[in-house]
């Protein structure tokens, strides 16, 4: 049954790049709307389930949130090593030049996150059939948003079309292969914490220092700032429903 849950989350995954291809046209209403997406998904989803996953502290700051800011500043400390490197092999840094390998690594991130979604669904589907519904329906509706964000911050980063398109697929079975494992795997409570902690942290540096100023660079439209609220407002309504 957690199998073929995880199916639509496969499907929601798929619609959501699939819709990031069809609306380049508007590539800053989508980046807009993707930012948005992104940031509520750290605020509203990852941090509450870290918190509550990780009870430990260290020196009286919860631990999930020292991994949340260890990841922002992994992330700053990846893109801007990766940029550097560049710029001595002849590229040049700054705007409109940035590492493809770092969207290749957040992409790379999300597939990891979407495979804990899939093990959600397989742990949940143990506890029971109505929590194993419900988690399954939190995670379908917001891998329609992973998707989205997947195909578009591997674009946003200068690679191919087909790498996008791989990285998107990658997503998309990732939740399928994570619902399997549930069978032969058991993730610790802190364990999982802390990785959704550090995740968080990228996909926010990712959303506040990349995909939103980029959005509002050429466009800094009303209607850009209405899709990075009208993203958030989304994820609280999902998050809403599945409490």
């Amino acid at each position: 049954m957690a199998v073929f849950v995880a199916l639509g989350a496969f499907l929601m995954t798929l619609a959501g790049g699939w819709t990031a291809q069809r609306v380049t046209d508007r590539r800053h209403l989508v980046l807009g709307l993707a930012g948005g997406l992104m940031l509520g998904v750290v605020g509203l989803d990852l941090l509450p389930e870290a918190l509550h996953a990780a009870h430990r502290e260290i020196f009286g700051v919860p631990a999930a949130l020292l991994l949340f800011v260890t990841g922002f500043l992994l992330a700053h400390l990846v893109e801007r090593t990766l940029a550097a490197r560049q710029a001595a092999h002849g590229g040049a840094e700054g705007e409109g030049h940035r590492a493809p390998e770092v969207g290749l690594a957040a992409a790379g991130a999300m597939v990891g996150h979407s495979a804990m979604d899939g093990v959600a669904i397989g742990a949940a589907f143990q506890v029971g059939g109505g929590m194993g519904t419900a988690v399954a329906l939190a995670v379908i509706a917001h891998d329609f948003a992973d998707g989205f964000n997947t195909f578009t911050v591997t674009s946003l980063y200068g690679n191919a079309r087909r790498r996008a398109v791989g990285m998107l697929v990658a997503d998309a079975c990732a939740p399928v292969l994570g619902a399997l494992s549930t069978a032969f795997l058991h993730i610790p409570g802190p364990v999982l914490g802390g990785y959704l902690g550090l995740f968080g942290g990228v996909l926010l540096y990712l959303a506040a220092a990349e995909i939103l100023p980029e959005a509002h660079h050429e466009h800094p439209a009303r209607s850009t700032l209405l899709c990075t609220v009208a993203g958030a407002a989304f994820i609280w309504l999902v998050v809403g429903i599945s409490g």
